[in-house]
């Protein structure tokens, strides 16, 4: 018997669906899909969970907090056993994907970015390096012992969650040319913090790990140039420089920023060769007789359309939309959760933890914001950069003191640079309580420096980019 096909009207409930429990859930659905399309909806998910997580460690239950990150996880298969921590898995584990994304963003920044011509590069890169060295440098003349000088890399990353928030909250009176200007220079923020990881916060180099590291490197390469698109396929090359970055006592998570850097951030298709591809389908579709048409003719119309759907974009431009929902409201929330709860009952901030914690506090406080606009003065003052159409020194305040807030990269980066629990927790209490008070000051000073804006463009989510790729009349080859 041939297959009916009855048309649906538009938004129709599907065929096994109970309607009234139908539209219930809609109803209860719709205002969560409409808060995570805030802005804003990541950085206040990231609040909530650091709330918690504080909350949690200086409960009655605080023991509960300790001991649920201490959960061994693991895999055995026969004698092979690899056993740690959920928290390792999530600091060594889930983060690498948070890494990758990072990683993403920047080959997209580079290649068609904020950071693809010279000449708009130049401000957003003096502003972030200066933005680096003075939170470094404020660190360690507060704590530049020889116990606590290892903590000088936590202040120096702007988290780029919370500060597009606070940009978000100040509504019209932020210009789209700002926003674009933080997001290259939390760009560059994150690849300094990647190098500093790498180079300052990694153990003893194993060279042999770096060797199969290579090999999974060269295991991509040769995909791409066979014209490998299944994105399945890279998996093993992924995970074998996973094991070799970690094997070679460099931090796995600097594998995940190496992925990303590889991927491809050129279109096959593009909007252009899709819609001829959609066009010609949809052709084939409406000359067929419907009637008779079988399941398996139509799964391979819809086959052409779903592949050159993905050939739309670049690889690298699809994973970023795939993942960033997922790193903002998943992986990060995750790592706030099992990483900012500091119990501040056994916490004495005297000595050595008290530097700790005011040197990277007065890093974020004092450091980012005079790093950024100090370097960034003497650089439009030389004429070695120029500030954007629409902005003025105003906004390059606003900029920096924005840019004091440092909460996901710093807590990450004080893991690393802090085996001493008292002093990680001094660290994470400065971290905290400097990003708290910045998002504050930036809201306060931006309200009263900035002016609306009558027209603006529609804000950037912090995962879209600003200068959409160019798109080849012909194929690029696989391997772009």
């Amino acid at each position: 018997m041939a297959p009916t096909h009855e048309a649906q009207p538009p938004h129709a409930a599907p065929p096994e669906a109970w309607e009234p429990l139908l539209r219930l859930a809609r109803f209860a659905y719709r205002p969560l899909e409409k808060f995570l399309r805030i802005q804003a909806a990541s950085g206040v998910v990231l609040i909530v969970a650091a709330v918690a997580a504080l909350a949690w460690a200086n409960s009655p239950w605080g023991d509960s907090y300790t001991h649920l990150w201490e959960t061994p996880l693991g895999l055995r298969v026969g004698p092979f056993a690899f056993e740690r921590p959920l928290h390792w898995v999530i600091n060594d584990g889930l983060m690498v994907i948070f890494f990758f994304v990072v990683g993403l963003e920047i080959r997209r920044e580079m290649h068609h970015g904020e950071l693809s011509d010279l000449r708009r590069a130049t401000l957003p890169l003096v502003a972030a390096l200066g933005g680096m060295a003075a939170p470094a440098l404020v660190y360690l003349a507060v704590a530049g012992a020889q116990a606590t000088r290892s903590g000088w890399g936590v202040p120096m990353a702007t988290d780029i969650a919370f500060a597009v928030g606070v940009f978000a909250l100040l509504g019209h009176r932020v210009p789209a040319a700002l926003r674009i200007l933080l997001l290259a220079v939390a760009v560059i923020d994150d690849l300094g913090a990647i190098v500093v990881i790498a180079l300052f916060y990694s153990s003893g180099i194993a060279w042999s790990g770096l060797g199969v590291a290579v090999l999974g490197v060269g295991g991509i390469l040769l995909l791409q140039w066979l014209g490998v698109r299944s994105r399945q396929a890279y998996v093993v090359p992924a995970l074998i420089i996973w094991a070799g970055v970690y094997a070679s006592g460099v931090h796995p998570t600097i594998a995940g920023v190496l992925i990303g850097l590889l991927t491809p951030v050129r279109a096959w298709l593009g909007p252009q060769g899709f819609l001829d591809e959609v066009k010609g389908q949809v052709g084939k579709l409406a000359d067929a007789d419907l009637a008779t048409l079988s399941p398996h003719a139509l799964a391979g119309l819809l086959g052409e359309v779903d592949s050159a759907r993905r050939e739309a974009m670049s690889p690298a431009e699809s994973l970023i939309e795939l993942l960033h929902p997922w790193v903002a409201f998943f992986i990060m929330p995750v790592f706030a959760l099992a990483n900012a709860g500091v119990d501040l009952r056994g916490l004495s901030l005297d000595g050595s933890t008290a530097l700790v914690a005011v040197g990277a506090a007065l890093g974020l406080i004092i450091g980012k914001p005079v790093g950024i606009f100090g370097v960034s003065m003497l650089a439009l003052k030389v004429g070695l950069a120029r500030l954007p159409k629409g902005l003025t020194t105003r906004h390059v305040v606003v900029l920096g003191l924005v840019a004091g807030i440092g909460f996901t990269m710093s807590l990450f980066i004080a893991q690393l640079a802090f085996a001493d629990h008292a002093l990680l927790g001094a660290a994470k209490l400065g971290v905290l309580a400097a990003s708290g008070f910045m998002a504050l000051v930036g809201c306060g000073v931006g309200y009263w420096l900035l002016r609306p804006h009558t027209q603006v463009a529609p804000p950037p989510s912090v995962d879209e980019a600003e200068h959409p790729a160019p798109v080849d009349e012909a194929p690029p080859p696989a391997a772009s």
